[in-house]
Formats: C-alpha cells, sequence, structure tokens
C-alpha cells in the first residue's frame, strides 16, 4: 500500500447542479436548477455527460430533480465527508483541511497537525477557507458496478447540513442499516434575505419516491437479510473504506484539484456552480497566497 496515498471510493460520474463556461474569455461556474450526471472525461465544452443523464431525464419528463439512489456504507460519516478546506488558487494544490478542532496543513516541515478554530476565526485562512464535502452514492437498484459510485461535491451549506441530519436519523431509524435503504437525492430550493429573495437550491435525502417510511424499512430489513444469506461482508467494507480514508491527508487527487478549485472556488465575484453559497464565493488574496508560496517553498 502506497503511504500518503488516501483510497476513496472508485467513482464512475459526477453529479452535479450547474457547469463551468466560458463568459468573455473566462471559465466560471453557472447555476442550474437540476441536476446532471456526467462521466469524468472532459472536452472543450465541458464534463462529458454519462449515459444515465439522458435515460434518467427522459423518464423524468425533463428537467432531473430526483434521482434513485443507494448508499455505499452504514456508516454516515463514510458516506459523506465533510471538511473545511483551504485550496491554493495558484498551484491547485489543498493547503489546510480541518474539522473545526484539528487541521491538517502544509508548512515549512510539511505536513503539521495543528489546532483548527473554524473558518471565520482562523487567522492562517484570512477568511478564504469554507465547507466542502463529498458524497458518494450507487445510483438506482440496477448498477452495473455495484461498488462504483457518482459522487456529488458541494459547498453549500444547506446541503451539508440538510445530508448530515438526514443520514444520522435514517441510520437510527434502520438499525444502522444505511447501505440497505432505498433512498433518493431531491433537489429543493428556498429564498433567504442573503439570496435577495431569489430562489437558491440544495440536496436532500429522501424515503424513495411511493414508498412509506415504514414501507422503506421493511424493504431495507429485507435486503439486508438476502445480503447476510448470501455472504455480503458490510461491516468489513465499512472497515475498508474507513481505513482508505485515514491513508492520506488528502481525499482530493492531485490531477482533480485545479477543475474542483474552478468549480467550486471561484474567482471573486463568480457565483459558486454546484449550489448557490450560502456565503460569498472565496479566493485566495495576497496575503494568503504569500504565505502559501512560503511554505511551499519550505
Amino acid at each position: 500500500m502506497l503511504k500518503g496515498l488516501a483510497i476513496t471510493p472508485p467513482v464512475i460520474g459526477r453529479i452535479s447542479i450547474g457547469r463551468v463556461v466560458e463568459r468573455n474569455g473566462k471559465r466560471l461556474p453557472e447555476k442550474d436548477d437540476q441536476f446532471t450526471l456526467t462521466s469524468q472525461v472532459q472536452n472543450r465544452d465541458g464534463w462529458v455527460l454519462h449515459p444515465l443523464d439522458e435515460t434518467l431525464k427522459r423518464e423524468a419528463g425533463g428537467k432531473l430533480r430526483s434521482i434513485p439512489v443507494r448508499l455505499l456504507f452504514n456508516d454516515p460519516a463514510l458516506n459523506l465527508r465533510a471538511d473545511y478546506s483551504l485550496f491554493d488558487r495558484n498551484s491547485g494544490r489543498p493547503v489546510c483541511v480541518g474539522n473545526g478542532e484539528t487541521c491538517r496543513r502544509v508548512g515549512n516541515e510539511g505536513m503539521e497537525g495543528l489546532p483548527c478554530p473554524g473558518p471565520d476565526a482562523c487567522r492562517f485562512a484570512d477568511g478564504q477557507c469554507k465547507a466542502y464535502a463529498r458524497f458518494n452514492v450507487v445510483i438506482g437498484d440496477n448498477q452495473d458496478d455495484a461498488l462504483g459510485s457518482f459522487v456529488l461535491r458541494t459547498t453549500s451549506f444547506n446541503t451539508i447540513r440538510t445530508l448530515a441530519a438526514r443520514l444520522q436519523y435514517f441510520s437510527a431509524v434502520s438499525g444502522g442499516r444505511l447501505a440497505c435503504m432505498p433512498l433518493e437525492l431531491r433537489l429543493r430550493g428556498k429564498s433567504t434575505t442573503m439570496s435577495f429573495r431569489t430562489a437558491i437550491y440544495y440536496v436532500d435525502l429522501v424515503v424513495r419516491s411511493g414508498l412509506s417510511l415504514e414501507q422503506a424499512i421493511e424493504e431495507t430489513r429485507g435486503l439486508d437479510q438476502r445480503r447476510q444469506a448470501s455472504g455480503f461482508d458490510q461491516v468489513a467494507l465499512d472497515d475498508a473504506a474507513r481505513q482508505g480514508f485515514a491513508a492520506g491527508a488528502f481525499e482530493e487527487p492531485e490531477e482533480d484539484v485545479p477543475a474542483l478549485v474552478e468549480e467550486f472556488y471561484p474567482e471573486e465575484g463568480a457565483a459558486a456552480a454546484d449550489i448557490p453559497m450560502s456565503r460569498a464565493p472565496v479566493s485566495l488574496g495576497s496575503k494568503l497566497a504569500a504565505k502559501v508560496t512560503r511554505a511551499s517553498n519550505g
């Protein structure tokens, strides 16, 4: 096993709410009011659509605002990983990742473990750090790759808070059988004073359409029994994932970070593509860039 390399769930596609477009010579994130499923391949026009995108939109009769999903893991924290993250826009490298108590930061002596006061009180980040989460799901019940996943990346506090709550609640009512629950991602809208009364969109996780909570739990127990009878070891799968995440300092592979920064950490004045943000978009200021340069040059 390579040291320092995080082993993350295999990804076969992306779930996004928006896209990056070129406007006036700049590549900027553009918001949308529906889900889009893409492959992991980009061309000159952006991310190439995944075949499931057309299939699900046709079944929905137009815009895709809900997606049937199952989860890979029973542990809520393995399905949704959220951190306070700071990226260097110049190099595309992660600089600091924390959870409000501790952080991993690139310093003069390499990787350092330090206290994390959170983005609002962090003098190092200078206001440029924000919450960033990855949520892995299996789409539908007949996906060819049972352990492959689609990843939803987001910097929306509304989405992160809602998904975290739903995962905890569904884990509780299902007796810890999250991976067997028939669920769906659903796009919801809301207006706030910070959005100037215009609609902003966030992602919710609910019981699959057509099922009551009681019916979903009954189906969950049945699938769990069938899996155990077949020898499927969910506990071992969760343990393997937990060890894989812990193996590296940062989850995102280096080659993926530039596109991630472009989409979720846009330049000053650009709106985030994933979901309208509850805070203003950020970029590295000159003060922070200088700190990062000194740390990188060590």
